[in-house]
Order: structure tokens, then C-alpha cells, then sequence
């Protein structure tokens, strides 16, 4: 049997990479530092501490293991965590792989990224495929723009915008967009990934792609609210995320987000991988989605 490691498989991405891995009849191992969730996979998930700080304890984890799917990142800065940091501990994963003979990594970046961009966000995972494509290890660098599906956190949080205020803004002129790809579609091309033998680069996009503008307008008229959708200056929008973020104590959205959003990074001009529709996804979960705040950091 074939052993795969995913990190973070108690996650939102890994999650459901570890559940597809399942189904395909591999062992699967997770690195986190979660504790273990049986009631996502019972006992048939061997769970590792993903520890950094012990380069040599991580490889003896990895031992045996074919593929590696990275799914781990900081969206944000915080006090206990920093992308400068995940920048590091991602290098001394891929070096911990390589020390254990992993065949290939299939690693999540994001759509867009650059070292020559502003954002930090952007530069760091940049700097990550670098450390990989430099590595000698087999890999598929996979660049999401936004997932979508059940437990994320961006849709989810427009629909909750949606319920609970009547006048919604969006930043300039709404014409920047965004092209999501649904988890499950995401995660089934990760592990067809994990077969293959050639370097690759995919950017992981779905068959729809939206004005800002107009996303808000369809997930308004799916969840059945009428707001009103106007314009709004950045730095107002902004304290309004400040204050949702602080209401939660969560980081609703950052200024670097707001940035990337319009500066067009949340889309692709490639070929769709995956083929469901949002907009057949919002109708068909109307009742539920932003019915809760999905917040951020308590899931960390």
C-alpha cells in the first residue's frame, strides 16, 4: 500500500485531500499540530506533530511516504504566527522530505503569486515555489484562486455580510474578479497530481469567473436578501472589517487582501480544472450558507 502524507488533514483543503486519498485505497498519514479529530476519520489517519523546531523528528515522520500534499500557510500575520515564518518552516519541510526519500510533493501555493508584488502574502508563497522548484524533489505546484464548498471562509462570509447588513459596499468600481475552484474538484486534481511524474505548474480555477460586483449580486439573489451594493471608499470598508473582526475576535480582512482583490490576483486566464458551478453550489445550499460566521483564527 502506497503512504501518503497531507499536512494539516484536519484542515479545510487537507481535509478533504486525506478523505479522497482514503478512497483510493492509500495509507495516509497527517502532519499537524491539531489534535487528532476521530470523528473526521476515526483511527485511519496516523497523526505527526509538525515540528519545525526538529527538522530531524519531521523526516523520521515522513519515512516511507511517497507523496507529500502541502496545504500549509499563514493567511494573515498575527502575534503567533508570520508568513515570514511559514516561508521558513516550509523549506525546512521540503528539506525534511528529501532527507525521508518522498517521491513528489504536491504543494498549495495561490493563483498570481511574485516576489515583486506588494503583498506579503504573494512574495512569500513566491519564495516558497522557489524553495521547491529548487529542491530536487518531484512536485506540482498547485495555484488556487478561492475555494469554495462547505466550511471556507470567503463565500461564506459574503453570505454572512449579506444576511445581517442591507447596504453592502465593494472597493472602487467592483470590475476586479474572481474565478473559484470548489474543494471537492481542487482536491480530487491534487491527488491525480500525486501520480504523476513531471514538474508542474497548474493554476486550480473553475468554469465561472466573476466581477466582484456582480458575485455579491448573485449570492445576494440566492440567498434571497435585497441589499443595496454601492461603491465604497477602501478605507471605509475597511474599519466595517476591522469592527466584524473585532465583534468575532478574528481578522475579518486585511489590507493586503483588499489589495489583492483589486489588483485582479483572485483570477486566471488558464483552462478550468475543475467543472462545478458556483452558482448551481449557492442555490442548491441557499438555506445554510452564511447562516454562521466562519471565523479564521478559531479554526486555526
Amino acid at each position: 500500500m502506497t503512504r501518503h502524507a497531507v499536512t494539516g488533514a484536519f484542515g479545510y483543503s487537507g481535509r478533504q485531500i486525506a478523505k479522497r486519498l482514503l478512497e483510493c485505497g492509500y495509507e495516509v498519514v497527517t502532519l499537524t499540530n491539531k489534535p487528532p479529530q476521530s470523528e473526521l476519520f476515526g483511527h485511519a489517519i496516523a497523526t505527526y506533530p509538525l515540528t519545525f523546531d526538529h527538522p530531524d523528528d519531521l523526516a523520521k515522520s515522513l519515512n516511507g511516504v511517497d507523496v507529500l500534499y502541502n496545504t500549509y500557510w499563514v493567511r494573515f500575520n498575527h502575534k503567533n504566527f508570520t508568513h515570514a515564518q511559514g516561508v521558513q518552516n516550509s523549506g525546512v519541510l521540503f528539506d525534511a522530505a528529501k532527507s525521508a526519500g518522498v517521491r513528489r510533493i504536491v504543494h498549495v501555493s495561490i493563483a498570481n503569486p511574485s516576489e515583486n508584488l506588494p503583498f506579503e502574502y504573494y512574495r512569500g508563497k513566491a519564495e516558497i515555489e522557489k524553495k521547491l522548484t529548487t529542491s530536487g524533489i518531484a512536485h506540482t505546484i498547485l495555484r488556487p484562486t478561492v475555494l469554495f464548498g462547505r466550511g471556507d471562509i470567503l463565500i461564506n462570509n459574503i453570505a454572512w455580510t449579506l444576511r445581517r447588513f442591507p447596504i453592502v459596499g465593494y472597493f472602487g468600481k467592483g470590475d476586479y474578479h474572481v474565478r473559484p475552484i470548489h474543494l471537492d474538484d481542487f482536491a480530487d486534481l491534487a491527488v491525480k497530481c500525486g501520480t504523476r511524474q513531471n514538474n508542474e505548474i497548474i493554476d486550480a480555477v473553475g468554469p465561472e469567473n466573476y466581477a466582484y460586483r456582480d458575485l455579491l449580486r448573485l449570492i445576494a439573489n440566492a440567498i434571497g436578501t435585497k441589499n443595496l451594493l454601492i461603491p465604497t471608499p477602501i478605507w471605509m470598508g475597511y474599519l466595517v472589517a476591522k469592527f466584524v473582526g473585532w465583534i468575532h475576535r478574528d481578522t475579518f480582512l486585511t489590507l493586503p487582501e483588499i489589495g489583492a482583490l483589486m489588483t485582479d490576483l483572485l483570477t486566471s486566464e488558464a483552462p478550468p480544472t475543475g467543472t462545478t458551478s458556483l452558482k448551481q453550489y449557492l442555490y442548491e445550499n441557499r438555506e445554510s450558507i452564511g447562516k454562521t460566521y466562519a471565523n479564521e483564527l478559531r479554526r486555526r
